[in-house]
């Protein structure tokens, strides 16, 4: 059965005998035999591309994969590029390493003539469409297309059809400590709790609240709230700190403003500390001050 489904592709001695080997850009003569063709490619000649933004390829789910290839064959071919020396994955590096592990000697697979720049962004645009990538991964994808091809936000938002606050709300969680990322990566806490958490700037409370996340099991709205509840003591406790100031600081904020003819501003707080803070209009009134303060 493996058999017919790699019938879809056509040898490579069909398409891509010696006049075709030098062949590396659209613009050469020969390119349109390749481009868009489904080849059987060996995979020994395939390199993997150095840009896959997947790091970490689960073995169980590998090996099941495989043991499916083996019974019905690669039903979706890989894309990869002519390279001088054979071919470069863009996409499809699962199947890629599940058919070797299957044994497989050739695989079938689109051919696509780009540049490493293009080669870059398909793969990433490619793999930032699948649903099996975590949030980091796909964070670390759109970080590469911004940087490494030179893209705005606005420009990602429409190459991938993605909403430009997507795209924000998953590079804010490249800013969570990396053991917060990890818990992300692992499954342990959601890509909704590493929003959350992008709000606490102190690591130490940052990495305290997503391990309170797993041991207690709380849910994304659970932790808003707590985060709201810190919030609203935070900011009672600078309401708290607003003292009155004394008669004794008041009497000596009007007596300045008349002897120096300007106002003055004395803060004040519950400790005894603050400063007084002389306001000047011109470089006249402020030597002016200077003098009288001697």
């Amino acid at each position: 059965m493996a058999k017919n489904k790699r019938a879809l592709g056509r040898g490579l001695s069909a398409l891509l005998n010696d006049s075709h080997s030098s062949i590396e850009s659209a613009q050469d003569k020969g390119a349109e035999s390749l481009v868009g063709n489904i080849l059987e490619v060996e995979l020994d000649s395939i390199t993997v591309n150095p840009h896959q933004p997947r790091i970490y390829f689960d073995p169980e789910a590998l090996q099941d994969l495989s043991d499916s290839i083996k019974e019905l064959g690669v039903i979706q071919p890989i894309t990869v590029r002519k390279s001088k020396d054979g071919f470069e994955l863009i996409s499809g590096e699962r199947r890629f390493r599940a058919s070797k592990l299957a044994g497989l000697e050739t695989i079938p697979a689109y051919i696509r003539l780009a540049n490493d720049t293009e080669m870059l962004e398909m793969a990433l645009v490619e793999n930032i469409q699948r649903q099996d990538l975590d949030a980091i991964e796909v964070a670390l994808s759109y970080e590469k297309l911004i940087e490494e091809i030179s893209l705005t936000q606005e420009e990602l938002s429409r190459r991938v059809g993605k909403k430009r606050s997507t795209i924000t709300n998953y590079l804010r969680l490249l800013k969570l400590e990396p053991s917060v990322q990890n818990a992300i990566r692992s499954g342990e806490i959601s890509m909704g709790h590493g929003r959350a958490l992008t709000a606490v700037e102190d690591a130490k409370q940052q990495m305290s609240l997503c391990d309170q996340i797993i041991s207690q099991g709380l849910s994304v709205r659970q932790i808003e709230a707590i985060l709201q509840q810190r919030k609203e003591k935070n900011i009672q406790t600078v309401v708290s700190e607003k003292q009155p100031k004394p008669l004794e600081v008041k009497n000596t904020q009007n007596f300045l403003e008349d002897k120096y003819q300007t106002k003055v501003d004395i803060k004040w707080t519950s400790q005894g500390k603050g400063k007084i803070i002389f306001d000047f209009d011109s470089l006249e009134q402020f030597n002016r001050i200077k003098n009288l303060l001697g």
